[in-house]
């Protein structure tokens, strides 16, 4: 990685405002899971080692972003943290009137602020509405940047050093992961973004062949840019999920009810056409659970590559779980985003604990396998298997884009070394 990361500063004495990505599930106060928390713990405890203070960020939901709305309060995560840290962590109540409080921070001290979409400037994203004029637009867009702006110069102040240590963030140019690095002299990754971009990074740009990639989820229009970029990368190319019945359509298999974007057919049948170009093998199922509804109780049959008239394919069937897995157990680079099926439903989730097992041997086996995606993760935690990939990504969105070759703002904007 060409970004400086937090070990090339001399933190000593110095105040590190760090963007983290504490989106964590909260029901009643209560954090359903601290996966996220844990992820930016080593970064955290090393600043404090080396004897600087921290100011934390993060957004938490999707506030209106017009004040402060208790069920998007930060204050149970600073609790949180305090406890696993075993030291007070100090909460400012407004992110963008903190000052003081960072100031007051002694080495070794944590100020959290609040939910920093509390203001929208922190997106500086405007909505266009029916009966706003383009002029409109323009305008308030750019009085809303101006405001980004401010905000950013704001958190800026409160430290000597920047550091973005929230991956599932670094896609987005919003006042606390990207306009910040604009207003501080120094501007690092931390140990999570590090770890994330070397993975990701390498396993695109310079996998170890065989380089195998796996697509699931439902809508091929999600995955577009995706699909387009890792043509020109993998040597193989699985498809599961909603989204390979548009494909089966677009090789003219009937898909019954299943999901299916007819609007992407013209776009399906060239990537396929591209795949047999470029001598990629580009992997569909060749048989499908199919259901009678979308329902946990359906009646459920399995059926080949075409799905009957009043049925829906759910989830790969028995063969292609097979197929899938042989071709994942040759590679040594796997990359997978996105389930087999409905995997929520037990009836629909064997196809993608199968390409969870498959994937699980690729680390004992020498190679690397890099999870992506809140479903796939959710898939591997589900199924046991964490522990045996090589790395499981904390960023869905930003993942994907990453995958698509885009550039991420929270990432270009930091120093480069």
């Amino acid at each position: 990685m060409n970004k400086m990361t937090i070990r090339d500063v001399d933190l000593k004495g110095k105040r590190v405002v760090m963007r983290v990505d504490f989106n964590v599930p909260i029901k009643e106060g209560v954090i359903k899971d601290d996966t996220r928390i844990r992820g930016a713990l080593p970064t955290i405890q090393y600043v404090l080692e080396q004897g600087a203070s921290l100011v934390l960020m993060s957004h938490l939901g999707r506030p209106s972003g017009k004040g402060y709305e208790a069920d998007y309060s930060l204050k149970p995560v600073a609790e949180y943290l305090g406890k696993m840290l075993g030291k007070t962590v100090a909460f400012a109540p407004d992110c963008a009137q903190a000052g003081d409080a960072a100031a007051a921070l002694q080495p070794g001290e944590v100020l959290m602020l609040e939910n920093t979409r509390f203001y929208k400037e922190e997106q500086g994203k405007v909505k266009k509405t029916d009966d706003m004029t383009d002029e409109e637009s323009t305008a308030k867009k750019a009085a809303l940047k101006e405001k980004q702006t401010e905000l950013a110069r704001i958190f800026a102040s409160y430290g000597d050093v920047f550091c973005n240590d929230a991956f599932g963030s670094a896609h987005r140019a919003h006042a606390s992961t990207a306009v910040i690095c604009k207003f501080m002299d120094v501007n690092v990754a931390g140990f999570l973004l590090e770890k994330e971009i070397e993975y990701l990074g390498n396993a695109v740009e310079n996998p170890v062949r065989p380089f195998v990639a796996i697509l699931g989820g439902a809508k091929v229009s999600d995955k577009l840019a995706v699909v387009r970029n890792l043509l020109t990368k993998v040597d193989t190319l699985i498809i599961g999920g909603g989204m390979a019945y548009t494909f089966l359509k677009a090789q003219g298999h009937e898909v019954g009810g299943s999901l299916c974007e007819n609007d992407q057919l013209e776009y399906a049948a060239e990537m396929l056409k591209q795949a047999a170009e470029r001598g990629v093998k580009f992997l569909l199922p060749v048989d499908n659970i199919a259901a009678d509804k979308f329902d946990a109780e359906a009646n459920t049959r399995i059926v080949g590559a075409d799905i009957p008239a009043g049925w829906m394919g759910l989830d790969i069937g028995p063969e292609t779980a097979k197929l899938y897995a042989d071709a994942i157990n040759g590679a040594k680079t796997v990359v997978w985003n996105g389930p087999m099926g409905c995997f929520e439903m037990p009836k629909f989730a064997e196809g993608t604990m199968a390409v969870c097992r498959a994937v699980s041997g690729i680390k004992a086996a020498g190679g690397i396998s890099i999870i992506g995606g809140g479903d796939s993760v959710a898939a591997v935690n589900k199924s046991g298997l964490a522990a045996e990939m090589s790395h499981i990504s904390t960023g869905g969105g930003a993942s994907l884009e990453y995958l698509e070759g885009k550039e991420l703002p929270g990432v270009a904007a930091l120093s480069d070394r």
